[in-house]
C-alpha cells in the first residue's frame, strides 16, 4: 500500500501530492529524491481498461522536472495510479548547496528509484496482489530506467521510453572518440565547466513564455538552456549509453517512442515546432533494437524531443501508440 505520511500539496495544485524521500549524503551534503502522485482512483472501473491494475512511475530528463499533467491524466483515465519521479538535484529535489544534475554514476540513481518503488509498493519485498509496475522515462530518464530495468529483471512488467537518451548526438564513434578525454578530465576535474551547446532553440519550441509553445513551467528547474554540463556527468552518460551499445537485456516488453525526424542546426528553423532539435532520432531507433528481446518502436509524426509536449495531432498519436501497446503487452 501506498504510505500516506508525509505527503504534501504540490506545486501543481489540486489532485497532486508530494512527498520528500531522504537519501543518504554524497560529496555535496544532503540528497532527495521527491515522489508526485496524481490523486485519486482511476477511472476505469475495476476489470476495465488497458492500464487496469498498473501502476506507473515516471522519471523526466535532463534540466527538467515533472509538470506533465496531461501525461498523468491519459494513464489515470486509462486506469493506472500515476507517480512521478524528481531525480535528486533536479526540480523539487534541488537544494542550493548542490549542482543541477550532477552525478558521477547513473547507478547513483538507484537509491532514489528504490526510494520511490518502496512507497508506492513495488519494492523487492512487497506483494500489491497483482499489481504492475510499468516505468515511463524521458531522455535521460529513459536511459536510465533502461539500465535499471536491464539490471533488475523481473522488477517491472513494462517500459515506455519518451525519446530516451540511448546514443550520443555526435554519434557512437564520436562517443567513443570523445569518451576517453572526458574520462581523463572527470578524473582530474570532475566539476569543470564545459561549453554550452544547447541554444535554446528546443525551448523555444516548447515554452509559451518563448511564444513559440503552449506549455509553462518553473525556468529555475527547466531553465532556457539548460544546466551546466560537466565532465563527471557526461563521463556517466557516456558509460551508459556504451553499455545500451553493448546490449541490454530488459525482460519485459519495451515500447520506444521518437519523433520521425531530427533538425539539429544552429540558426532557428521553423521545422523545429515539429521535429527532435536535441537527439538524432535515427539512432534513437536503432539502439532501441539493442535494449532487449521484445522492443517496439513507434516513430511520432510531427513530435519535439519530448513526444507528450508536441503539438494535439502527435501527442493524441503518441497516446494511441501507448493505448495499442498495453492492449497487446498489457502486464495485468
Amino acid at each position: 500500500m501506498v504510505r500516506s505520511h508525509g505527503w504534501q500539496p504540490d506545486v501543481l495544485g489540486r489532485g497532486y501530492e508530494q512527498l520528500t524521500l531522504p537519501l543518504p549524503d554524497d560529496s555535496e551534503g544532503e540528497v532527495v529524491a521527491t515522489l508526485v502522485r496524481r490523486r485519486g482512483l482511476p477511472l476505469e472501473l475495476p476489470g476495465h481498461g488497458p492500464a487496469h491494475g498498473i501502476d506507473v512511475l515516471y522519471v523526466h530528463g535532463w534540466s527538467d522536472y515533472f509538470f506533465q499533467t496531461h501525461l498523468a491524466d491519459y494513464w489515470h483515465e486509462k486506469g493506472a495510479r500515476f507517480f512521478a519521479l524528481d531525480l535528486r538535484k533536479y526540480g523539487r529535489s534541488l537544494r542550493e548547496h548542490q549542482t543541477p544534475g550532477f552525478v558521477t554514476d547513473l547507478g547513483a540513481y538507484d537509491e532514489d528509484i528504490e526510494a520511490a518503488l518502496a512507497v508506492m509498493g513495488h519494492s523487492v519485498n512487497d506483494d500489491l496482489g497483482g499489481r504492475s509496475l510499468v516505468l515511463m522515462g524521458h531522455s535521460t530518464g529513459g536511459l536510465t530506467l533502461s539500465l535499471w530495468a536491464s539490471r533488475h529483471p523481473h522488477r517491472t512488467r513494462g517500459v515506455v521510453l519518451n525519446s530516451a537518451w540511448l546514443e550520443f548526438q555526435a554519434s557512437a564513434l564520436g562517443r567513443q572518440a570523445i569518451t576517453p578525454l572526458t574520462r581523463a578530465e572527470a578524473r582530474l576535474n570532475p566539476l569543470a565547466p564545459m561549453p554550452n551547446v544547447d541554444l535554446g532553440f528546443y525551448t523555444r519550441a516548447v515554452s509559451k513564455a518563448a511564444g513559440e509553445g503552449e506549455w509553462e513551467y518553473d525556468d529555475a528547474w527547466r531553465p532556457v538552456r539548460g544546466f551546466p554540463v560537466h565532465p563527471a556527468w557526461l563521463s556517466a552518460i557516456f558509460s551508459g549509453q556504451a553499455r545500451v551499445a553493448a546490449g541490454l537485456d530488459i525482460q519485459a516488453p519495451v515500447l520506444s517512442m521518437m519523433s520521425d525526424r531530427s533538425t539539429i542546426a544552429p540558426r532557428w528553423s521553423t521545422a523545429m515546432r515539429s521535429s527532435d532539435s536535441v537527439l538524432v532520432v535515427d539512432d534513437i531507433a536503432a539502439r532501441s533494437l539493442r535494449l532487449g528481446a521484445t522492443v517496439t518502436v513507434a516513430r511520432i509524426r510531427g513530435a519535439l524531443h519530448d513526444v507528450m509536449l508536441s503539438a494535439p495531432p502527435a501527442r493524441e498519436a503518441a497516446t494511441a501508440a501507448i493505448t495499442r501497446w498495453l492492449s497487446g503487452y498489457a502486464p495485468n
